[in-house]
């Protein structure tokens, strides 16, 4: 009979329990939605007004970020404070472990730091192509923990902001300007004059050469198969590599009109007959 007593008393009790527990956890689970997709608003509205301020595109993704993920961090602890717990607790707990999880996070800490410096120092942008990390490829997006370029064959990498900022970064898209450097060799039975006179036609001929700064030929070696020239042309930063080859293409071309060889290695070999005793 007490067992019957305690589970009518139970019965009666519930509905309380879920107006009072239900409500909250429904309360909770809304507040959740809203601020995540709040968050989703925030990053929107925030790189919509940086793009229309014409903020460069790096420091628009990474805010645009930041923007996301304070948001978020508010939902999480509104989320958090509406179920039961104690928010100030929560800040206070939060605070006294803030060595240890420091400690644990500081890779995350590190890749966030970087994050910063990159958008403070820009050493690239959005639209870059760097090498960095180990790694090669167009800068896509800067983001609060990582970079993510994207490769000449299209792969995606995502690269550590910390790695990328404790190394060198080799940016080949920050001047307008670029230098080609090719080595070309020919004959030793070629004319010196006419070989000059045959590559510098090719060049100024040739639309993606700059005519400021001027290009440069000259013998830079007297290798063991051939005589090396070094022709030093400059194109804009975005023709670097169409101007390259076809410059390679019309140099040949142009050599073998002339009836310059372009000698490849050569190895003579002496047989010496030995009479036999």
């Amino acid at each position: 009979m007490e067992h019957l007593e305690g589970l009518d008393a139970l019965i009666e009790q519930a509905p309380e329990f879920f107006m009072t527990y239900g409500l909250k956890a429904l309360a909770a689970i809304v507040i959740f939605l809203i601020g995540k997709y709040f968050s989703g608003v925030a990053k929107r509205i925030t790189s919509k007004l940086l793009t229309n301020r014409k903020v460069d595109a790096t420091v628009v993704s990474f805010v645009a970020n930041l923007a996301w993920a304070l948001v978020f961090v508010f939902t999480i602890v509104a989320t958090l404070g509406q179920v039961g717990v104690q928010t100030a607790s929560l800040v206070a707990v939060i605070g006294a472990a803030g060595l240890a999880v420091g400690l644990a996070l500081q890779g995350s800490l590190s890749n966030f730091a970087s994050g910063v410096l990159m958008v403070l120092f820009r050493p690239c942008r959005v639209g870059d192509f760097i090498e960095a990390a180990g790694v090669a490829g167009v800068v896509d997006e800067i983001t609060i923990f990582s970079t993510r370029l994207r490769t000449g064959d299209n792969k995606i990498i995502i690269a550590p902001n910390s790695a990328i900022m404790n190394g060198t970064i080799t940016n080949y898209s920050a001047l307008e300007k670029r230098r080609i450097d090719l080595v070309i060799g020919v004959s030793y039975s070629a004319d010196i004059a006419t070989t000059k006179k045959v590559i510098a036609e090719i060049l100024d001929n040739n639309q993606s050469v700059l005519k400021d700064p001027g290009y440069t030929i000259g013998l830079a070696e007297l290798a063991d198969c051939s005589i090396n020239f070094v022709v030093r042309p400059w194109v804009k930063t975005g023709d670097y590599w169409p101007a390259r080859f076809e410059l390679l293409e019309q140099i040949k071309n142009a050599l073998d009109a002339a009836n310059i060889e372009i000698p490849f290695p050569q190895m003579d070999l002496h047989v010496k007959e030995v009479p036999a005793k």
